[in-house]
């Protein structure tokens, strides 16, 4: 793996980028500037480079309920894949779910991105629920990782 560098979104350029990776993954859930803005206000996002090439993103959405579930969510760019990039990605992101409390992980993937549920399903999640959002038609998995 060439040098990888992973940030915190921090500014309006990295928002950006953030978003573009997110709506090249998930293009059914497609976000504004503002609602990426928004989300920056209540998850932590992050974006990860290789040298100065935007590879990925992440997202850790921070624990809730009696369970204390956080959800945690890699993206790599397709042309970037399988180069260990989404794996530092989602290492980093559970560590900092552990750190905010985290008892129980998730992370959610469009039913389609068959190579985003193999690469939870590869590091132990399961899928828990399928659901579509109200008025959409696109199958949602949420996961939850085992013990």
């Amino acid at each position: 793996m060439t040098d990888l560098r992973i940030e915190p979104v921090a500014d309006e350029r990295m928002l950006e980028q953030w978003r573009h990776v997110h709506n090249v993954i998930v293009p059914p859930a497609a976000m504004s500037l503002d609602e990426v803005r928004e989300r920056a206000g209540r998850y932590r996002l992050e974006n990860a480079y290789a040298g100065d090439v935007l590879v990925g993103c992440s997202t850790v959405r921070p624990p809730e309920g009696e369970e204390a579930v956080a959800t945690v969510i890699a993206r790599v760019l397709p042309e970037f894949r399988r180069q260990g990039f989404g794996a530092a990605l989602y290492e980093r992101a559970v560590a900092y779910a552990r750190v905010q409390g985290a008892g129980v992980i998730e992370t959610v993937v469009l039913a389609e991105n068959e190579e985003g549920v193999r690469f939870a399903e590869a590091r132990g999640f399961a899928e828990v629920e399928r659901y579509v959002l109200d008025g959409e038609t696109d199958m949602w998995l949420t996961l939850r990782l085992a013990g």
